[in-house]
């Protein structure tokens, strides 16, 4: 099976360690963006993942593709265009300090494409599953466009298509709500990935669920799924992340799934000592991509999802460095993390 994923790619600068933006003169640079960090996971999983973009003609951009083909990525269908590259810059949290993202994508190379400039013909050959988020329809008028365009593109090759809504306050600031842009994509979705701010803030459905407690009532979520497919008969099921944030470095993680027949809940893990959980639900959109293609079962799926993406909790930068094998053994219990040699 081929996946195509679509969307901007950026370059990361992080504060080393735990410090606070420019505590030292120096940030950490690497690349990173959802559409990408899912097509790294499939790579990494195996799979025949391609990653489709904008990007400038500049050695920046060559460095970040030739980083993506590192993984096995495919990037023949990446694009040029005006523009420059998209930056963010993330400082990491600990305790009661929040990890901050401050963004720098305006006029961005994918900012300025304009819909047509791909020929969904080319990008779309041999692909069975294609994958795009809510983030790209956040970053400009003319790249919301060219998101909406991708869907239905893809609807009419009957390529199967998965979104993560992924909902980016600071990024909506072209004078459309999320929600105006969010709910049309949505009609093309056959596999959604959220969480329940997602939900809420990109399709304006709601269900009485309290994150600020840091214990999550799992029926709740249930009615949340039904009413997501009830909205989209189109719609395939809905996966909707778990996450209750007692700190910074601790968290507890895992999902549900909702089908309209079933409401499938995964074991949930304890993760404390986060590492880096920036990229954590690209993590489990990959596994999810992976588990549904792979495996016989949903509940086996959705367990997948999971242990990949407790597993990035662990892993510095946007990109998870797991394989399948990594992934299993978690699934299997094997959660020790003693030495193996």
């Amino acid at each position: 099976m081929k996946v195509l994923t679509f969307g901007e790619i950026m370059l990361r600068l992080k504060a080393p360690g735990h410090e606070r933006f420019f505590q030292s003169p120096m940030l950490e640079a690497t690349f990173g963006g959802g559409e990408a960090n899912v097509a790294v996971s499939l790579a990494n999983f195996g799979m025949d993942a391609e990653f489709l973009t904008v990007l400038p003609d500049n050695d920046i951009a060559e460095a970040c593709i030739r980083q993506l083909r590192y993984f096995g990525v495919g990037t023949g269908r990446i694009r040029r265009g005006e523009g420059r590259m998209g930056i963010y810059y993330l400082e990491g949290g600990a305790n009661q300090l929040p990890s901050k993202v401050v963004y720098d994508r305006a006029y961005s190379a994918l900012a300025l494409a304009q819909p047509g400039c791909i020929s969904w013909d080319a990008a779309f050959a041999g692909v069975d599953w294609f994958h795009i988020t809510g983030i790209t329809p956040a970053i400009s008028e003319s790249a919301m466009a060219l998101s909406l365009e991708s869907v239905r593109e893809a609807k009419k090759r009957n390529i199967t298509v998965s979104c993560d809504l992924n909902y980016r306050r600071n990024l909506w600031k072209y004078g459309k709500k999320a929600s105006e842009v969010m709910r049309q994509l949505a009609e093309y979705v056959d596999v959604a990935i959220a969480n329940e701010e997602d939900v809420q803030k990109t399709l304006e459905i709601t269900a009485d669920v309290d994150v600020a407690s840091g214990q999550l009532d799992r029926e709740k979520y249930r009615v949340l799924g039904d009413k997501v497919l009830a909205a989209y008969p189109n719609m395939q099921c809905i996966a909707i992340t778990l996450r209750e944030s007692h700190s910074a470095d601790w968290n507890g993680w895992a999902a549900c799934l909702n089908d309209g027949k079933d409401f499938l809940l995964s074991k949930q893990y304890e993760i404390r000592d986060i590492i880096d959980r920036v990229g954590g639900g690209d993590s489990f959109a990959g596994g999810l991509i992976y588990g549904l293609s792979h495996y016989a079962s949903r509940q086996a799926a959705l367990e997948f999802a999971v242990a990949a993406s407790c597993l990035k909790h662990s892993v510095i930068g946007d990109f998870n460095r797991v394989g399948v094998s990594d992934v299993e053994k978690l699934m299997g219990g094997d959660a020790s993390g003693r030495v193996q040699r």
